[in-house]
């Protein structure tokens, strides 16, 4: 369960897009007796352990986040209504492939406390410093203060790099909003999605 959301400002979306850096996220209900509280539904215990060892009492969209083990054993899809940006109360994310722990991939998985650094991947090759402070621009997130890029090979069809922020909750809001964000660009027929997650290293 989550506590302390900012009722104006987030939505699931926002909710999958932090939590399923600690494991897959299954099902997100927001709940109409308790503005600004929410039940995630993951994949198994272990990913319950690490959303609430990682994420308690952090900063949020304005807000300190209490996350906590629920009592309830699934989300049931009762009482749906509309959130303040006009989207669903609830939502099921068992099919999505942004889930990061499903794949033989998942090893890969960078498990990290939120830090004022993001590391960004599977963006297009061609996306500039400029591109990533307009997109943060545009939905409103902090704007980050470094920006370095990996050197790719040239086999590679995507785009890979860090982003510096001024402080850990600036980090913890753009990746919030950000996170899994579709890149369109005019040579591929496909959108790229952005995936960002919190790095290990603490600066650049």
């Amino acid at each position: 369960m989550v506590s302390g959301l900012n009722p104006t400002k987030t939505n699931c979306s926002h909710i999958f897009n932090l939590f399923c850096l600690y494991g897959n996220v299954e099902k997100v209900k927001f709940m109409k007796s308790v503005p600004g509280t929410a039940l995630v539904e993951m994949g198994d215990e272990y990913a319950v352990d690490r959303a609430v060892t990682h994420l308690n009492s952090i900063k949020c969209l304005a807000k300190k986040l209490n996350v906590c083990v629920s009592k309830q054993q699934a989300v049931i899809p009762s009482q749906v209504f509309e959130l303040a940006d006009g989207s669903s109360s609830y939502q099921d994310f068992s099919l999505t492939r942004n889930n990061r722990f499903n794949s033989t991939h998942s090893s890969r998985n960078i498990i990290q406390p939120p830090a004022a650094v993001l590391h960004f991947y599977n963006a297009p090759p061609t996306l500039s410093q400029h591109q990533l402070l307009k997109l943060c621009s545009e939905h409103n997130v902090p704007t980050f203060t470094k920006f370095k890029v990996f050197d790719a090979k040239t086999s590679s069809k995507t785009l890979s790099g860090l982003l510096e922020f001024s402080s850990k909750t600036e980090a913890v809001e753009a990746l919030t909003v950000l996170n899994h964000h579709q890149i369109r660009i005019p040579s591929s027929s496909s959108p790229f999605t952005l995936k960002l997650c919190f790095s290990t290293s603490s600066h650049l």
